[in-house]
C-alpha cells in the first residue's frame, strides 16, 4: 500500500505517533487509507450540503474495509462572484484547486482518493489532480439544484434570475418581479438547476467513466445522493484493490466519448477549456479541431435550461447521462470498449439502461439538431478558434453581420448596455479579457443575460476573449484566440467595423482590409496589466491560450 510510506517500519514511527495523535487505532491504519476530498463551505449554495456527502463516503469506505480521512478543496461560486473583481478568481482557482490536492495526496501517501466536488472549476480541477496523481480515485459530486417556481406555476432558475435584472433595465418587469425571481430562482441546495458549467462538468465525469451513474443528476436534496456517495465510498477500496488508476480510464477513446456526450447533452461552452486541461494531465492532446468534426457527427438529444424549459431533475427522471448514453450507442458514436470507475466497460454499463422519456431526450432519429451542441469557429478575428454554444443561438442568429460596438472590458460594456446604447443588429465586442488579459477570462453573464432580458437575444451577438457562463444563451462567441493581450486581432477592431458570424459555416470575419489591419497592427500599444501582484499577476504571466484551455505552462 502506498500509505506504508507513512505508516510500517520503526523508521515510520513518528509518522505513525502523529496519526495516533488524530486518535486513528493500529486497525484503522493498517487498512487502506483513503483520502476523501470535501469541498464542503458555507458560501457556495452547491457546497453547503456536501458536509453530509462526506460523511456518507466515509460510511461507504468504512463498510468496505477501509479508513477514510478527510481534507479540504477550495471552490467559488460564480454567480455570488459574478459582475465584480471576484469573477476574475474563477477560472484561476481550477489549478489551485488541482495543485493543492496534489501537494495533499503526495504529503500524505493515501492509497485511493474519493473526490466530492460540485461548481464550476472545482470539478475539472479535481479531476485535473485525479489525472496527474494516478492513483485509484472516484468521484461523487454534491448534485443539482432543483428548479424553482414562479406565483404563476412556471419553473425557474439562476440563467432565469440575471436575464431579470436586463428585463428591469428595459423596463419590461418592475421591482416587485425581480424580487420574485430572487426568491424563487435558487430554492435548494445544489449546482444550479440547468445544464450550466457545473453541471456540464459532473455529467461528463460520468460519460468519462470516473463517477457512478447519477453522479450528474441525483438532486442535491435526494436521499439517493447519500446512497450513491456511500456506494462510491465503497467502489474505491475495489479501485484500491484492482489498482485501477484515473489513466486507465482517462483514455483518448474516453475523452472522445466526453466530447460526444457533451455535444448530445448541450453542455456549457467552458467544457472546451476544461476537457483540454484535464487531457493534458492525462497525457492526452485534445485539438479544437476535434470539436466540429464530433459535432457533424453528433445529434444534439437535449435542450435543459438556458436553451429549453427543462431541467436537471427532468433529466434525472429519463434516465440520466446513461439514458442519452444509450442513444448514442444505437449510431455507434461511442467507443464502447472503455473501462469505468464501475470496473466495467461503457457497453456493459449500458445494458438493460432505457430512454425513459424522448421527449426530454430525443431519439437519434429526431434530434433537436442534427450536429452537437458547440461549434468552434475559426477566421481572421480568430485564427485559433472561438466558441459558441449554437444549440443556445436562435435560428436568425445562426448567421449575422452588423457594426461592431467595442469596449475594453465587461465593465464598459454592461454600462452601455443598461444605459439602452446597444440596438438590434449590433455585434458586441468585449476585449482584454482572457486569460492573461482579463487577467483570469471573467464569465460574461450580465452583459449576455442583460441583452437576452432586454429583448435583443435574437438580433445582438456578443463576442468575446473572455468566457461565458453555462447559464448564457444568444449568438455569443467566447474564447476567441489569441485574445487582445496576446495581440490577438480582436484587439484591431474599431467602432464601426463589420464583423460577419457564420455559426454553420465555422467562420468569424473581421471585414476590414488587410492594409488597414496592418497599419492598425503598427500602431498598436499593449495596454498595462489590470493586475500587478498577488496571484493573478502570477497567473497572467504563466498562462496559455484559451484554445490550449488556459493551462499554465
Amino acid at each position: 500500500m502506498r500509505s506504508e510510506q507513512v505508516k510500517t517500519g520503526v523508521e515510520r514511527t513518528p509518522n505513525r505517533s502523529l496519526l495516533y495523535a488524530l486518535g486513528y487505532t493500529d486497525e484503522e491504519l493498517n487498512r487502506p487509507l483513503v483520502g476523501v476530498v470535501s469541498s464542503y463551505n458555507e458560501v457556495v449554495p452547491g457546497h453547503m450540503n456536501i458536509d453530509k456527502i462526506a460523511e456518507a463516503v466515509k460510511a461507504g469506505v468504512r463498510a468496505a474495509g477501509g479508513t477514510p480521512i478527510m481534507f479540504p478543496a477550495i471552490a467559488v461560486c460564480d454567480g455570488i462572484a459574478m459582475g465584480h473583481i471576484g469573477m476574475k478568481y474563477s477560472l484561476v482557482t481550477r489549478d489551485l484547486i488541482a495543485d493543492s490536492t496534489e501537494a495533499m495526496v503526495l504529503a500524505h501517501q493515501f492509497d485511493g482518493l474519493v473526490m466530492i466536488p460540485n461548481c464550476d472549476k472545482n470539478v475539472p480541477g479535481l479531476l485535473m489532480a485525479a489525472a496527474r496523481l494516478n492513483i485509484p480515485t472516484i468521484f461523487v459530486s454534491g448534485g443539482p439544484m432543483l428548479a424553482g417556481h414562479l406565483s404563476d406555476g412556471r419553473r425557474t432558475c439562476l440563467s432565469h434570475m440575471f436575464e431579470a435584472v436586463g428585463a428591469y433595465h428595459a423596463g419590461k418587469l418592475d421591482e416587485a418581479g425581480v424580487a420574485e425571481y430572487t426568491e424563487n430562482a435558487c430554492p435548494t441546495c445544489g449546482s444550479c438547476s440547468g445544464m450550466y458549467t457545473a453541471n456540464s462538468m459532473n455529467c461528463l465525469t460520468e460519460a468519462i467513466g470516473m463517477a457512478l451513474r447519477g453522479n450528474g443528476t441525483i438532486p442535491a436534496v435526494y436521499s439517493a445522493r447519500l446512497r450513491l456517495a456511500k456506494h462510491t465510498g465503497m467502489k474505491i477500496m475495489e479501485l484500491i484493490e484492482k489498482d485501477l488508476k484515473p489513466r486507465d480510464i482517462m483514455t483518448p477513446a474516453a475523452f472522445h466519448n466526453a466530447e460526444t456526450v457533451d455535444m448530445a447533452l448541450g453542455c456549457s461552452t467552458n467544457t472546451m477549456l476544461h476537457l483540454p486541461a484535464i487531457a493534458h494531465e492525462a497525457g492526452v492532446d485534445i485539438d479544437l479541431h476535434m470539436v466540429n468534426d464530433i459535432s457533424s457527427k453528433t445529434p444534439n438529444l437535449c435542450h435543459l435550461a438556458p436553451a429549453g424549459d427543462t431541467f436537471m431533475e427532468d433529466l434525472d427522471q429519463a434516465g440520466g447521462v446513461w439514458a442519452v448514453m444509450h442513444e448514442l450507442t444505437k449510431a455507434g458514436l461511442l467507443d464502447t470498449s472503455c473501462l469505468t470507475v464501475t470496473g466495467k466497460t461503457v457497453g456493459e454499463n449500458l445494458q438493460g439502461v432505457t430512454n425513459r422519456d424522448t421527449a426530454l431526450i430525443r431519439p437519434l432519429e429526431d434530434p433537436y439538431s442534427p450536429t452537437g451542441g458547440i461549434a468552434v469557429l475559426y477566421g481572421n478575428l480568430a485564427p485559433d478558434g472561438c466558441v459558441v454554444k449554437q444549440s443556445a443561438v436562435a435560428p436568425e442568429m445562426m448567421v449575422h453581420t452588423g457594426p461592431a460596438r467595442v469596449f475594453d472590458s465587461e465593465d464598459e460594456a454592461i454600462a452601455v448596455i443598461y444605459a439602452g446604447g446597444i440596438h438590434p443588429g449590433d455585434v458586441v465586442v468585449i476585449r482584454y479579457e482572457g486569460p492573461k488579459g482579463g487577467p483570469g477570462m471573467r464569465e460574461m453573464l450580465n452583459p449576455t443575460s442583460a441583452i437576452a432580458g432586454m429583448g435583443l437575444g435574437e438580433s445582438v451577438a456578443l463576442i468575446t476573449d473572455g468566457r461565458f457562463s453555462g447559464a448564457t444563451r444568444g449568438a455569443s462567441i467566447g474564447h476567441v484566440s489569441p485574445e487582445a493581450a496576446s495581440g490577438g486581432l480582436i484587439g484591431l477592431v474599431e467602432e464601426g467595423d463589420t464583423i460577419s458570424i457564420d455559426i454553420p459555416a465555422h467562420s468569424i470575419t473581421l471585414n476590414v482590409p488587410e492594409d488597414v489591419l496592418a497599419a492598425r497592427k503598427a500602431a498598436w500599444v499593449c495596454p498595462e496589466p489590470k493586475i500587478k501582484t498577488g496571484y493573478l499577476a502570477r497567473y497572467a504571466k504563466l498562462v496559455s491560450s484559451a484554445d490550449k484551455g488556459a493551462i499554465l505552462q
